[in-house]
């Protein structure tokens, strides 16, 4: 059978990244929101700069093993999230669980380019300075989310991340995170900076730095390992897709250390962002959704020059939304080229179309129609989040693991270790990750806590 010619198995000139590009390119792929309104919370919550070294350890255990394997796969199969595992030389059942590793991206970007919507416009709100011409922050936000503006945003987003795509690799997804990544590191430094000078500023560093170890307990290793495996983007197929697109010069051990750091820089950062800001005005470093939109805009209302630096950190946010987004398209639109032989514009279109039908419900699911807002403890957008991310996530990442650890015989050769680290990598992936992972599982779906 021959391979479409613009499948991943059979790149075109577009269809590699440089070395820099690629590691750029899966950089922006896990620094995504999760790590400036999740990361500062839990860690602020479970001791401080204790849980920030216990996260690092795990980010050690479990993210750097399984990632490295994804990008192994990914490069050894030159395919799909799907079609890798077997092109690889794996069972064909990896072909059918690879399919998990679909789904999943694809139904997080359903929902993820709708939230990258409310950025571009608190952005744009910023700036204009109407964000603070009424101080009801709370009702502003509940007021937009709940009408037909977000759909707006949604298009605009999910138009922005088609473009890119469509564009390819080297000629789309590398030059935008060539632009994107580097303006974000400037943003993030000059974030910080205005954070850190802010009165009372040090009492939020000091939280934020001070380890406290007696908060750290079982729930807080089972969070820590959570976190490390979601801030990496695992187990989604983005790493192990883009794994298809690097060259065979390329060191993924070197990659997969430099991507890890670069997450854990971003992880930190964002730490000395929010809790200054934070303890400054005297705000509760809650999570989600309402720290962003809610709390922030009422700090960069008080502080001076509050709409050019509200203005940048929304601008900020709406980088790293983008640049994941862009990650979680490539994934379907890869399997699209890679199964039916589809163009990649036409593989962007048909699936920008269906995550725009499909994350309607989510859209619409705060307040402005019923039955997608009520749906027992969730709405509609929470439930799709629950689905995708605590459970398709662990899932994905534990065939991962098993099929790196117990069914790849050649996977010596494609991770370019040397012997002794190839035995210890293949010793976390047969006896320590899965059981990390199945934790996880376990603990994100609620069957497992800790108090």
């Amino acid at each position: 059978m021959t391979t479409p010619q613009n499948s991943p198995a059979a790149p075109g000139k577009n269809d590699r990244f440089s070395s820099a590009g690629f590691i750029l390119a899966a950089i922006g792929s896990s620094v995504g929101l999760g790590n400036m309104w999740k990361f500062p919370y839990i860690t602020g919550e479970n001791g401080g700069a204790a849980f920030f070294l216990l996260f690092i350890v795990c980010l050690i255990i479990i993210g750097l093993p399984v990632l490295l394997a994804e990008l192994a796969i990914g490069r050894a199969g030159r395919g799909s999230a799907a079609t890798s595992f077997v092109n690889a030389g794996g069972p064909k059942i990896f072909g059918r669980l690879g399919l998990l590793q679909i789904i999943a991206p694809f139904l997080i970007l359903t929902f993820y380019v709708i939230v990258a919507g409310w950025t571009l416009h608190y952005a744009v709100q910023s700036f204009s300075g109407q964000l603070y011409s009424n101080k009801d922050f709370s009702g502003q936000f509940n007021g937009f989310i709940g009408g037909y503006m977000p759909i707006v945003w949604q298009v605009i987003a999910i138009a922005i991340t088609g473009f890119v795509v469509v564009k390819g690799i080297s000629g789309g997804i590398e030059k935008f995170n060539k632009i994107l990544i580097p303006g974000m590191i400037i943003l993030l430094i000059v974030m910080m900076i205005r954070a850190v000078t802010l009165p009372g500023a040090g009492e939020g560093v000091a939280f934020f730095l001070k380890p406290d170890f007696s908060k750290l307990t079982t729930e807080s290793a089972l969070v820590a390992l959570g976190h490390a495996f979601f801030s990496l983007s695992l187990g989604m197929g983005i790493l192990l897709t883009y794994g298809a697109y690097v060259d065979k010069r390329q060191s993924l051990g070197t990659a997969t250390i430099a991507i890890g750091a670069g997450d854990l820089i971003y992880a930190f950062v964002a730490g000395l962002i929010i809790f200054p800001t934070t303890a400054s005005f005297g705000i509760a470093s809650d999570s989600g959704p309402s720290l962003v939109f809610i709390a922030l805009p009422a700090a960069f209302s008080a502080m001076p020059f509050g709409a050019f630096f509200g203005g940048i950190f929304f601008v900020l946010l709406a980088i790293a939304a983008l640049t994941s987004a862009v990650s979680l398209l490539e994934v379907p639109v890869s399997f699209a080229m890679d199964r039916w032989g589809w163009g990649r514009m036409k593989s962007v279109l048909i699936i920008s179309v269906l995550v725009l039908l499909v994350g309607l419900p989510s859209a619409l699911s705060f307040g402005i129609v019923p039955a997608f807002t009520h749906m027992g403890s969730k709405n509609f957008f929470d439930w799709l989040d629950f689905v995708a991310s605590n459970i398709l996530l662990p899932l994905g990442g534990l065939i991962t693991t098993l099929f790196a650890g117990y069914f790849w015989k050649t996977a010596a050769e494609a991770a370019g270790l040397k012997s002794g680290w190839f035995r210890v990598w293949l010793f976390m992936l047969r006896y320590i990750a899965p059981i990390l992972v199945v934790l996880v599982l376990l603990h994100t779906t609620g069957v497992i806590k800790f108090k």
